[in-house]
């Protein structure tokens, strides 16, 4: 007999779980729309070229690959020395950042040109299952195309904070850090430019592995100890600064002009968010090296000492737009993790009491017309109120214990004598509270 359960990594959603998810992503797009954000939807599948190269190294052996279909498989499979690139052309969407820029470079001419969008979709990523990471998941992102502004930026961190504040999210920070002043460090510490990428892949685990296990992946990658113990201690060290101290002290130990302008690119950003609900969680965290190769400027991570991990995260990437259209795009961009919201909502009971289904059930009684309790439902849905009927004229119990199971909070008795006189007892099941209504009075207390 085959298995029921979904794939390793992949869910079902129940109601309960589905309700929860909707009620969060109102929230999300809700935001976002009053920040003037649009929408956006792109395919399940990209062309492997189109997302092959842009999230790193490691990014690329997590996309899921999908193979040639009928004859073309054949073929390719008869063929010496088969490769993985002879056998698949597609990939699943790995995030909604590459696909996005995709889209700027296809319609770039139909789109306004500071082009603003939320995306929230599923995304899919060959890695080891966990607790809080699945292969598949959603992203919930808002981006601003088309402009190098430090406002574009203001604006995605705000909504952000806004969406997570809203959620009911409280203790939480916004990392802050700048790609440039990461290869500064990078290059002060003597690190040779060829080995950059494989040093931000190594410092963006700090945080999960600590600063012993970054010395050791470091040096592993080819990088020596004296190169490993300076670059930690610029990132790594002096926790206890603020902003403006953080910022006074990378000023001394990276004289470089690319890195000061990029430090004056943080003080202004600082300075913007100064009178917004931002403030106060911005934090500039020189070890934040977001793992993606595409980033090129500003870059952020939600973070926060009630949980481990991060529930979302961002930057600038100037460069990824230019990558499809040979035309440089400015871009800026920020991704919520839907699953690890969700999961820590549940965790911490932060749900407010969702109504998931009808919010009356009617419940004919034995020898009761139906075509009069058709029309009933069918007229109290026209008021907008959300009714079910119990398809079974069996007894009234069973018909209540139902409406409890599904958490519906009213049930409304019908038999042939409330038919005839167009009166009905509605029962509030938590109370155990009756009343006799017309139908106008259904309407009133069911709105």
């Amino acid at each position: 007999m085959a298995s029921t359960k979904p794939p390793s990594g992949m869910r079902d959603y129940l109601p309960d779980a589905v309700t929860k998810r909707r009620y969060v992503m109102g929230i999300i797009e809700t935001t976002y729309r009053r920040y003037g954000f649009l929408p956006l939807e792109t395919p399940t599948m990209e062309n492997l070229s189109t997302l092959l190269g842009k999230y790193g190294e490691e990014g690329d052996q997590l996309l899921y690959r999908v193979l040639h279909r009928g004859e073309k498989l054949s073929r390719a499979l008869t063929q010496p020395d088969v490769e993985q690139s002879d056998l698949a052309e597609l990939g699943l969407r790995y995030d909604l950042t590459v696909p996005l820029a995709r889209v700027v470079a296809q319609y770039g001419n139909s789109l306004p040109r500071i082009f603003k969008r939320f995306q929230i979709q599923p995304v899919w990523r060959a890695d080891r299952p966990a607790k809080g990471r699945f292969r598949e998941f959603y992203q919930c992102d808002v981006d601003v195309t088309g402009t190098t502004s430090l406002i574009a930026e203001v604006e995605v961190i705000s909504a952000t904070c806004d969406v997570l504040t809203e959620l009911g999210f409280r203790n939480f920070s916004i990392a802050l850090n700048h790609r440039v002043i990461l290869r500064s460090m990078i290059d002060a510490a003597g690190i040779d430019t060829a080995l950059e990428g494989t040093a931000l892949v190594a410092i963006d685990k700090l945080d999960k592995i600590g600063v012993d296990g970054v010395r050791d992946e470091l040096t592993q990658r080819g990088i020596s100890d004296d190169a490993a113990t300076q670059l930690l201690t610029m990132t790594a060290g002096a926790d206890e600064l603020d902003n403006a101290g953080r910022i006074e002290q990378l000023r001394q130990q990276l004289p470089m002009q690319a890195a000061q302008d990029a430090l004056n690119d943080i003080a202004s950003l600082l300075a913007f968010t100064s009178d917004t609900a931002a403030s106060s969680r911005l934090h500039l965290t020189p070890a934040l090296a977001r793992g993606l190769s595409y980033y090129t400027g500003p870059i952020f991570e939600v973070i926060s000492d009630e949980f481990s991990g991060s529930l979302g995260g961002g930057g600038r990437y100037d460069n990824l737009v230019g990558m499809f259209s040979g035309k440089q795009v400015p871009a800026i961009g920020f991704s919520l993790g839907l699953e690890r919201i969700l999961m820590l909502m549940e965790e911490a009971a932060m749900f407010p009491d969702l109504q998931m289904g009808a919010k009356v059930m009617i419940c004919p009684l034995m020898d009761t017309p139906l075509t009069p309790v058709v029309g009933l439902a069918h007229r109290l849905r026209q008021a907008g109120v959300m009714v079910e009927i119990y398809p079974e004229q069996t007894r009234l119990g069973r018909q209540l214990q139902a409406a409890d199971s599904m958490h519906i909070p009213y049930a409304l008795i019908v038999g042939p004598d409330e038919v005839s006189q167009r009166h009905y007892p509605l029962k509030d099941l938590a109370s155990g509270e009756q009343q006799m209504l017309d139908e106008a009075g259904l309407i009133t207390a069911l709105s």
